[in-house]
């Protein structure tokens, strides 16, 4: 790939994707001119906007604006979610250099130390978690991430002086074998994107051939039991698990807080407390302090690191949190994430009835795990199933919310249009309340939240 510093321009086809919104802000601050295209406005294309990059949303074709048509000095990056564009035909019949948003970023990051964290499940709230570690270690680092971090409310953290580079190694289309990490953490494996490597095993061995990639003087840091072999050291974390060379015990709730206690090579660090709930959380927070551990960082270092994350925006993401009604958000859309959701919930609220309003996430996976969604949907008491959410893909036959539906075991289950759902809101008055999901459900996140908070008012 030649050197990114010599082009003047960056058009970024798809611009308002998490991933691509982190680049076009990485591009604006090193002083490139900046735009792109996305289908539809977002909060996410507007704060773009706000800073000063150009946005459109209907397809220009040729007719984009004149300083980016000089092949010369415009780089055109794009997401593989987009298929087919006019725009993107332009630019390839008249010979501009297009790149991958994965390229591009294997690129940049090969200037830094990477530290890449990927996995089937926690990889946004682990890579902020990590970049918000080395932010309180005042060292610092470049981070381009997954989702909106809460405590820098951005997908993008910026250090001009940092030598690392934190990054999330995306699965998708197997974005992640661009990256070249100087260390990285893998979460799970567990299967998903078969429609883009057609197996289940032909996913791990994605999984095998990134963590190959990893610096033979590097770490790679892998949950207990997925036997990744690499060049590089092998460390291995685990909730309750005496074989894994980090290991935390005795998890309990302390005055509001997630507590647990942290064993490595033969030293207990006693109280560690995390700022998130959940099993998972404090997993995805024993892969960092195992990274940073290996890499030159006392573990008591990190302490208040841990306990200061906030999380990441649309990963249980508190709304409405009264005594008796609370209404969480989150972005779990493969079946193991929906599962530790909801099990973290109940183990929250025993007392309470669970609601969930869970949006599938695209047709191929929901053809692929539909036992597995049916069983971990379970859980709930109540399920409200909006209709699949297509992305990139075509209907498949056959495969619906209402055949979900029918195969989750819970009492009280429909099928519902968005704009049917908030009727059934106002009915709510004592439960959790949980939207689910990875599509276009966070644009009912609103809605949802005002209903429930006059629905309190007025109790």
């Amino acid at each position: 790939m030649s050197g990114l510093q010599t082009y003047k321009n960056i058009y970024l086809v798809g611009i308002g994707g998490i991933g691509m919104s982190a680049l076009a802000r990485y591009f604006k601050y090193v002083g490139k001119n900046v735009a792109g295209y996305d289908r539809v406005e977002s909060p996410l294309t507007q704060s773009l906007a706000s800073e000063g990059i150009s946005i459109h949303y209907e397809d220009l074709g040729s007719d984009i604006a004149p300083q980016f048509k000089d092949p010369s000095n415009t780089l055109v990056v794009y997401t593989p979610a987009i298929k087919v564009l006019a725009e993107l035909t332009y630019f390839q019949q008249q010979n501009f250099t297009i790149y991958k948003r994965a390229e591009v970023l294997g690129a940049l990051t090969r200037t830094f130390q990477g530290l890449c964290v990927a996995g089937t499940h926690g990889k946004t709230t682990t890579s902020s978690l990590l970049a918000f570690l080395l932010t309180e270690l005042t060292t610092g680092c470049t981070a381009f991430l997954g989702g909106i971090a809460t405590n820098f409310n951005s997908n993008l953290v910026l250090h001009p002086q940092s030598k690392f580079a934190v990054i999330e190694a995306d699965e998708f289309d197997r974005s992640f074998l661009h990256l070249a990490p100087y260390a990285a953490i893998v979460t799970a494996t567990d299967p998903d994107h078969l429609d883009i490597y057609g197996s289940e095993q032909a996913f791990v061995e994605g999984f095998r051939q990134f963590v190959m990639r990893i610096d033979p003087k590097g770490y790679s840091i892998q949950k207990n039991g997925l036997n990744l072999p690499s060049l590089a050291k092998v460390v291995t974390y685990g909730v309750d698990d005496p074989k894994a060379d980090y290991n935390l015990t005795n998890l309990r709730f302390v005055d509001g807080y997630q507590i647990g206690d942290v064993y490595y090579d033969s030293v207990q660090y006693t109280d560690f407390k995390f700022g998130l709930p959940g099993v998972h959380n404090a997993e995805n927070a024993l892969a960092c302090i195992a990274l940073l551990n290996q890499i030159g960082y006392r573990i008591d270092e990190l302490r208040s690191g841990v306990q200061g994350f906030k999380g990441v925006k649309r990963r249980f993401e508190y709304h409405v949190r009264s005594s008796e009604l609370i209404y969480i958000d989150d972005y779990a859309h493969h079946p193991v994430e929906i599962k530790a959701l909801l099990l973290s919930v109940r183990k929250l609220y025993p007392e309470l009835p669970l609601i969930g309003i869970f949006q599938p996430h695209l047709y191929s996976r929901t053809q692929d795990f539909a036992p597995e969604f049916a069983s971990a949907l379970s859980e709930l008491d109540s399920l409200y199933l909006l209709p699949i959410y297509a992305a990139r893909e075509e209907p498949i036959a056959g495969v619906s919310s209402e055949w979900l539906c029918e195969l989750a075991k819970v009492d009280v289950k429909q099928v519902l249009e968005p704009i049917d759902l908030l009727s059934k809101i106002r009915k709510i008055d004592r439960g959790v309340v949980l939207t689910i999901g990875a599509g276009d459900i966070d644009r009912l996140v609103g809605p949802i939240k005002e209903t429930l908070q006059i629905h309190i008012q007025t109790l």
